[in-house]
């Protein structure tokens, strides 16, 4: 069971399949203890399946939207507005004159000063 598919069920719907995965948790968990289950990943699913469930519940009780927008992938200084050619200039409009974009420059770090080790002698001073 997938997320989306229970975005678009009802509160009804989502409570009732609530109720028959916490009821079918309840009777792995008892063949479990008896030792009449074969497969225990069911038990982990069913788990997963329930979390799923109180999180459709919770996020429409917040009013949390449920479809959001992907957001691009941005990485590192390859990241560039869709607008910046590979000439460093905007073309916003045919005609106009091109701006420059103010590239950032590259900040090093300086190494960290390794930790030396004190001797017994200082310790004790």
């Amino acid at each position: 069971m997938k997320v989306d598919e229970l975005r678009v069920l009802e509160e009804d719907e989502l409570s009732g399949r609530l109720r028959t995965a916490r009821r079918e948790l309840y009777e792995l968990r008892f063949k479990h203890a008896v030792g009449q289950l074969e497969n225990s990943s069911q038990i982990a699913k069913v788990r997963h399946d329930i979390a799923r469930i109180m999180t459709v519940l919770n996020e429409r009780e917040l009013g949390i939207s449920s479809i959001q927008e992907a957001e691009p992938a941005l990485v590192g200084a390859a990241a560039k507005p869709a607008a910046v050619a590979d000439t460093g200039f905007i073309d916003d409009a045919p005609g106009a004159e091109p701006e420059t974009v103010d590239a950032e420059p590259a900040v090093e770090e300086a190494p960290k000063p390794k930790r030396a080790r004190r001797t017994k002698a200082e310790k004790d001073s």
